[in-house]
């Protein structure tokens, strides 16, 4: 990754669980139907899931009440501490989609709200490396914010302004939040089959399964 998030990250662990309830009105509809989104990333996974950006646990929560046998990877210790007393039995390692030891037989690899921390170019190497990983039917399953097409986002970019939310509008500027048609490249090119389902007015899900 060009950026080093786990500083970010730390500094935003003991917030994460009141950002995504929707306390921080900037990020409301970010976050909107939160639950939602976990339940259905969880319900379209099979075990065995390797779970790319853990945070403090909550999706990993929904995988493990399915009965699926999950692989976590956080980059930010402070994350990893907060899950691993939430979950002391998951197996968990230091590492992001780039850079991670990827355990044996894993059918699908889940994530949400991470990859946009990754470059249209960086995207395209972690789908190759998901391929190499995954076996013939197996899913690639995130949920994140990504736009129709360049327009849909700086329409957004200008929502956020006109609201004066200034952290979101710097997210939005800074973070490599994609379109639809190059996320449809990055896995198409890697063998996937891509589908998505609209999540809120910001996240899609994407379900790529290897053919």
């Amino acid at each position: 990754m060009e950026h080093d998030f786990r500083t970010l990250f730390d500094e935003w662990s003991d917030q994460y669980d009141e950002t995504v309830s929707g306390q921080d009105e900037q990020y409301r509809e970010v976050f909107a139907h939160y639950e939602t989104i976990l339940s259905e990333v969880a319900q379209r996974a099979i075990t065995p899931v390797l779970e790319f950006g853990v945070g403090t646990g909550n999706l990993t929560e929904r995988l493990l009440s399915n009965g699926l046998h999950v692989y976590g990877v956080e980059p930010s210790e402070k994350m990893r501490q907060i899950t691993s007393r939430k979950l002391p039995s998951l197996p968990l390692s230091d590492g992001h989609f780039l850079q991670f030891d990827a355990p044996e037989h894993v059918r699908s690899i889940v994530s949400t709200y991470a990859f946009h921390h990754l470059t249209d170019e960086e995207k395209k190497r972690a789908a190759a490396r998901f391929r190499d990983i995954l076996p013939a039917g197996g899913k690639v399953i995130f949920a994140d914010t990504m736009f129709a097409n360049d327009d849909a986002r700086e329409a957004t970019k200008e929502w956020a302004a006109d609201r004066q939310y200034d952290r979101l509008l710097e997210d939005l500027n800074r973070e490599f939040y994609t379109t639809m048609p190059i996320m449809t490249d990055v896995f198409e090119q890697n063998g996937f089959r891509v589908q998505y389902t609209r999540m809120n007015d910001f996240v899609w899900l994407i379900e790529a399964e290897k053919e």
